[in-house]
């Protein structure tokens, strides 16, 4: 079978596994199943983006244990062809909030750790742009400026929900202050997008999925950003900390939990400002249990922002479902 094909197959199927930029299908061919693995076309790009996920793949083959074997690239179409991984979706089993098997924890922050030892010259060409290793507040207000970007080019049309829902004009006002404050740490390549639904739990391994959102920065972040879209028991959430701090090199581990705290509320912020946008396109063609799951979830990442900006956490499912009336009757 040619890759043409196997592509093409891919492309016709209806089992396939969509996230927000790609669409995953698994297609059996004589030498064993793979992952095709196509790029969704219409996607609206929410999140900063700096190298191809292929060239991620081929920096951290030689790192990273437990990451997809890259079999093929096409750049027209575009699409990439990976090994499969045959296992549960973490998601599935131990939904955000519900602690997760002991093993995952350590397998967490051994890809932390294996990240933080990529030497800087074996990445992917970085923008002439990019902040300098070591320049977290440059790193901060990067991200920030996307989130900033974001709720400006969506204010016309969501002005009056985001006022419902409390967000402030400036919707970073308390958090943008902060950045020159963040202790100066090496940078290191990070995941950046690892939550549940990117991981997949195979013969008591954890397998890391989905690295098109992969970083050249503050390792900081890549913390801040996996406890918040975890969503840990607090008995949980501490001991990944106390093994993160413990294993990574103690460079990047450097500085205040303040640092931690920041980055946090980044994501906190730009959430609510991301999901209002992202959870209203999907409750047209959402059943009524899918609209009260994406509504009540809505509901508590709202609530978490709002404490962000000093306002009471009341963010109700009748008042967030209110607010999006007009996208529930499309």
């Amino acid at each position: 079978m040619t890759w043409q094909a196997l592509y093409e197959r891919a492309l016709a199927s209806e089992d396939a596994a969509a996230g927000y930029y790609n669409r995953n299908v698994g297609v059996r061919t004589p030498e064993g199943r793979v992952n095709v693995r196509i790029p969704l076309a219409a996607a609206d790009v929410m999140d900063v983006r700096l190298w191809r996920e292929e060239d991620v793949l081929a920096c951290i083959g030689p790192y990273v244990q437990h990451a997809p074997a890259l079999r093929h690239v096409s750049h027209e179409p575009r699409f990439q062809v990976h090994h499969f991984i045959d296992g549960p979706v973490l998601d599935g089993f131990r939904p955000r909030g519900s602690a997760v098997p002991a093993h995952v924890m350590t397998d967490v922050v051994t890809l932390m750790d294996q990240l933080a030892r990529i030497p800087a010259e074996k990445t992917p060409v970085l923008p002439p742009e990019w902040p300098a290793s070591g320049d977290s507040a440059g790193f901060g207000r990067l991200l920030a400026g996307l989130t900033r970007r974001i709720h400006a080019a969506h204010l016309g049309e969501y002005g009056d929900v985001f006022a419902a829902f409390g967000v402030p004009a400036e919707p970073l006002a308390v958090v943008d202050p902060l950045w020159d404050g963040l202790t100066s740490r090496p940078f290191t390549v990070l995941h950046a997008d690892l939550h549940r639904k990117n991981m997949i739990v195979s013969d008591g391994s954890t397998w890391f999925l989905d690295w098109e959102l992969a970083l050249w920065g503050d390792p900081v972040y890549e913390i801040a950003i996996h406890f918040h879209k975890m969503d840990y028991p607090d008995a949980q959430r501490k001991e990944v900390l106390r093994l993160w701090r413990e294993r990574l090199p103690a460079p990047s581990t450097a500085g205040p939990g303040t640092d931690l705290d920041l980055y946090t509320a980044h994501e906190r912020v730009k959430s609510a400002v991301v999901d209002t946008i992202r959870y209203s396109k999907q409750l047209a063609a959402a059943s009524p249990q899918q609209r009260d799951f994406l509504i009540g979830r809505l509901a508590k990442k709202l609530n978490a922002a709002r404490r962000v900006w000093g306002s009471p956490p009341d963010m109700t499912p009748e008042r967030v479902a209110a607010a999006l009336a007009p996208w529930l009757e499309r």
